[in-house]
């Protein structure tokens, strides 16, 4: 069993894209794959299938039921906002003992590869006193970190790398997942990036659709890191 962590430098720039592709590329191999996103804000009930844990649960080939979705997300909010202000107007809270302990028991369970999909960007606060930072620390499993190529993301991706590093967190890669908004070239961005990045492997990723995302060298040669 290995479990993966796949954080992304903010919201929106691409992380359950990369980490459905990575489930296909797995699949289409005959590896054992599953997948959780324990914590969701701007959840609507109404639109499952293109929420982010339907198409994680697309990936996996299951069918996107109610039951799937609390399958893999047990903390769903439905304001577009942080965890901890999302869940506060809904006078609830994210329980980080109990979601590091959820994450721990799915993956001890799981055979194959168990990716976890964080929430918005390795900052974001999840309550009053932890961030998704504090998540990935207390786990200690292999990170995938997702950039975007628009302008400003060197500098975001170099924070990131910067405060992962200060944790000690084992970082499998960085993706530059291709954005729609204008910044510089995708392979400009992943230039630059990797002439900061040490030794972290960085790994660009053009816009495709869905279906056809697995099926990039780029995704081969990620799961080939893991």
């Amino acid at each position: 069993m290995t479990s993966v962590f796949v954080t992304g430098t903010g919201t929106d720039v691409g992380k359950t894209f990369v980490t459905g592709a990575l489930i296909r590329r797995l699949r289409a191999s005959g590896q054992e794959v599953d997948a959780i996103k324990p914590v969701v804000s701007g959840f609507d009930p109404a639109a499952l299938s293109a929420s982010d844990p339907g198409v994680l649960i697309a990936a996996l080939g299951r069918p996107v039921t109610p039951a799937e979705i609390d399958r893999i997300s047990p903390w769903r909010f439905a304001a577009p906002l942080s965890p901890d202000m999302a869940a506060a107007r809904e006078s609830r809270v994210v329980d980080f003992e109990a979601l590091v302990a959820y994450c721990r028991s799915r993956a001890a369970s799981t055979r194959g590869v168990v990716f976890i999909e964080g929430v918005g960007g390795i900052m974001v606060p999840l309550d009053d006193r932890h961030t998704v930072l504090d998540w990935i620390t207390a786990l200690r499993v292999p990170v995938i970190v997702v950039a975007g190529s628009y302008l400003g993301t060197i500098s975001h991706t170099l924070t990131a790398l910067h405060v992962l590093a200060r944790r000690n967190v084992d970082i499998a890669a960085v993706v530059v997942s291709e954005s729609t908004a204008p910044g510089a070239s995708l392979e400009g961005t992943v230039e630059s990036v990797a002439r900061f990045a040490g030794t972290v492997e960085v790994i660009g990723v053009p816009r495709l659709s869905r279906d056809a995302a697995h099926l990039h060298p780029a995704i081969e040669r990620l799961v080939a890191l893991l």
